[in-house]
């Protein structure tokens, strides 16, 4: 039973029509999961955990890599009538006991691999059900003989997913989004880029970040294609899946991007006739890795933004190229926006200011938090991002920075992407982060963290007056750290905290 939209009347739509067609193709393994088979896991899913006394809304943590059972326990737990909460791989110990506590988890999937860390960060208070898996097998192994079982009502309203922040500014907070907010956020993305059944997407982004979750999984559940799911990422590897399994369109983040041209670096790149086209999203792309990417590979690459508390994607740039602006996240997805200033007026185009955001992507509520949750959506249902930027005459919108991470030199706002942008200008520049750090003087000064190309050298000096060059002297960094690589999370969207926490540590030159 189902009312209205929800990720049960997605799946049921496509079994009817294609079961025995694809959903997954695990690369390690060889294994495909089919969506009847999907269906048929899910089912049983709900039974396992009705039987363990679960009841409809009752959260199901999964502590996962990428794998078969990874996707089929995502959608199958959401499926069933509870709300899953996959928890990062990437989370400290102190972080992972505090989600685990919060999140109210009466079971939580793992590997073999994470049982211990997992068992350190158990609640005291409260018992959780942990089950080890193996992610890859085929089945789930759930005992044979389970009582009767009728499947939970579910509603569009109905909570689904239970997400938390990466907590880099303090305690994590957990979005909780709606059946109808992932196929609403997910809905648009499939839309957007004009998704069907012949598409088949590759993507390394882990399932316990927003995008993994919406952009690849749920948006292919919306369309009926098929999904390609490594482990991990391989620059080695990741030209060879796309070949072997023929995909039509490839999920990337800035990062991969780097990573793929720095690969490439030695040779002219190749040529892949099936990808229609590349996306970028969860941190910006500089335009330079915009353009060399497509230069060498001859990908069309739409740049996107999303936010966990909007189900993903709410800019994105056209399908058209002759329509995509580099160095914008695109126009308004799925979503209406504008741009304030503090008091909350909204701005004319090109004045930049916060960007808040209103559709029905946006989440219901931050978990048990309602004066967060009261702080981040306004009564017309408008959310702060604390993203800012502004949007040209055209109706596109850019990106200039997070109110938390903006630099304020003598008075002055400098946004950190555009010392970011102008350092990898220089061809020795992989990857580049700046942040602001204490000055007594200035109240804050600018420090860059740089990591090299391979096979390229740099000198301090060098780099700051090719800084000079470009930003003037003002808002060049005064400080330069070069590191073999900058924190991220699990986007890989780069953590400027944890750099402006380095500079606390490390002596800066």
């Amino acid at each position: 039973m189902s009312a209205g939209k929800t990720l049960r009347s997605a799946l049921a739509r496509h079994v009817r029509a294609r079961p025995r067609a694809p959903f997954l193709l695990a690369p390690e393994t060889g294994r495909a999961l089919t969506y009847a088979e999907l269906e048929r896991q899910a089912r049983l899913l709900a039974r396992f955990l009705a039987a363990l006394g679960l009841v409809k809304g009752d959260k199901v943590g999964l502590f996962l890599h990428n794998a078969y059972q990874t996707a089929a326990l995502f959608l199958g737990s959401m499926i069933g009538g509870y709300v899953c909460a996959p928890f990062n791989l990437l989370a400290q110990r102190s972080q992972l006991a505090y989600v685990l506590e919060h999140s109210d988890c009466k079971v939580l999937f793992t590997a073999r691999e994470y049982e211990a860390r997992v068992a350190e960060a158990l609640p005291r208070a409260r018992a959780i059900e942990v089950i080890v898996i193996d992610p890859d097998a085929p089945e789930l192994f759930l005992p044979a003989r389970l009582p009767a079982y009728s499947p939970l009502p579910l509603a569009a309203a109905d909570p689904a997913l239970l997400m938390y922040t990466s907590g880099t500014t303090g305690t994590p907070k957990g979005a909780l989004l709606t059946h109808a907010n992932l196929l609403a956020g997910a809905g648009s993305v499939s839309e957007w880029h004009g998704l069907a059944p012949a598409d088949r997407v590759l993507s390394a982004l882990p399932l316990y970040h927003i995008n993994g979750q919406c952009i690849v999984t749920i948006s292919t559940l919306i369309s009926g294609g098929s999904m390609v799911l490594p482990h991990r990422f391989s620059v080695h590897e990741w030209w060879d899946l796309v070949e072997r399994y023929q995909v039509t369109w490839i999920n990337m983040v800035p990062t991969i991007i780097a990573y793929l041209l720095n690969g490439a670096a030695s040779g002219p790149g190749g040529r892949y006739p099936s990808v229609r086209f590349g996306r970028s999203a969860s941190a910006p792309l500089p335009p330079e890795h915009h353009q060399a990417f497509e230069r060498t590979f001859g990908i069309p690459v739409i740049e996107a933004m999303g936010m966990t508390e909007c189900a993903s994607t709410v800019f994105a740039n056209p399908q058209d190229p002759a329509r995509r602006k580099y160095g914008s996240p695109g126009l308004p997805c799925g979503v209406e926006a504008r741009v304030v200033d503090p008091e909350g007026n909204e701005l004319p185009a090109g004045r930049a200011g916060e960007i808040l955001l209103r559709g029905p992507n946006v989440m219901r509520e931050y978990y048990k938090a309602p004066e967060l949750t009261a702080q981040a959506i306004n009564r017309a249902g408008w959310l702060r991002t604390g993203d800012l930027g502004y949007r040209d005459a055209d109706g596109y919108y850019f990106i200039t920075g997070r109110l938390k991470e903006l630099i304020i030199k003598g008075g002055e706002n400098i946004a950190p992407r555009e010392i970011d942008e102008a350092l990898l200008k220089h061809p020795a520049v992989l990857e580049a982060a700046a942040v602001g750090v204490p000055d007594a003087y200035y109240g804050q000064e600018i420090l860059a963290c740089v990591v090299l190309r391979q096979d390229r050298q740099c000198s301090p000096d060098a780099l700051l007056e090719f800084c000079r060059s470009e930003l003037g002297s003002y808002k060049t960094p005064k400080f330069l750290h070069f590191l073999d690589e900058l924190p991220k999370g699990p986007s890989g969207k780069i953590q400027r905290l944890k750099l402006a926490a380095l500079a606390e540590t490390a002596p800066l030159p």
